[in-house]
C-alpha cells in the first residue's frame, strides 16, 4: 500500500465518522430536547421537531404496515456494504467522488442504525415557507443529499479545477 493510497483511505474513514458522529449526535441532543419540550422555533422558516419516520426518504412506505423495515434495513445495508468495498478499491483520480461516496456512507449507517435500534429513523430538522413544510430530516439525510450531489457534479465535470493558461508574458 502507497502512503497516498493510506492516506486517501484515512481521509474518507475520516469523513464517513465526521458525519455519522455528527448525525449520532444531533439526533441524541435534539431528540431529548424536543421529547420534553415540544418543537423549537429556530428563526422563521426553520424549526426542530421531532418524528419518527418508518418510511424511506420523504416517509415513502412509511404506513405499508412494518415489512418494510427489514427491506430498508437490506438496502442500506448493501449499499454500505458496496461503498466501504468501492472506496477500499478507490482510484486517486477520484478524490472528490470518493469525498461524496464517504458522506454517502456515513449518512447510510447513521439512518440504518436508528432503523435497526428504534424501528424508525429520527428525524428533526422542519424546513418551511408558510404553511409548506420540506418533509424533516436529519443531518445523515443531508450527508446523503450532499454526497450525491458532489457525486454527480464532479462526474459531469463540474467541480474540475482547470489549470489557468500563461499570459502572454509568461506570466502565471
Amino acid at each position: 500500500m502507497t502512503a497516498d493510497i493510506g492516506r486517501q483511505r484515512f481521509i474518507f474513514a475520516s469523513v464517513v465518522l465526521v458525519f455519522l458522529l455528527a448525525d449520532w449526535l444531533s439526533k441524541r441532543l435534539f431528540q431529548g430536547w424536543l421529547e420534553t419540550g415540544g418543537p423549537i422555533d429556530v428563526i422563521p422558516g426553520f424549526r426542530l421537531i421531532l418524528v419518527h419516520n418508518h418510511g424511506a426518504a420523504f416517509g415513502f412506505l412509511a404506513s405499508a404496515g412494518g415489512w418494510q423495515r427489514g427491506l430498508f434495513i437490506f438496502v442500506a445495508a448493501a449499499v454500505i456494504i458496496y461503498l466501504a468495498w468501492r472506496l477500499w478499491m478507490a482510484r486517486s483520480e477520484e478524490k472528490l467522488t470518493n469525498i461524496g461516496f464517504a458522506m454517502i456512507l456515513g449518512g447510510a449507517a447513521g439512518n440504518l442504525i436508528d432503523r435497526v435500534r428504534h424501528g424508525y429513523v429520527v428525524d428533526f430538522i422542519d424546513i418551511y415557507v408558510r404553511d409548506w413544510h420540506w418533509p424533516a430530516f436529519n443531518v445523515a439525510d443531508a450527508a446523503i443529499s450532499i454526497g450525491a450531489l458532489v457525486v454527480i457534479f464532479d462526474s459531469l465535470g463540474l467541480f474540475r479545477i482547470h489549470p489557468s493558461k500563461p499570459s502572454q508574458n509568461g506570466a502565471p
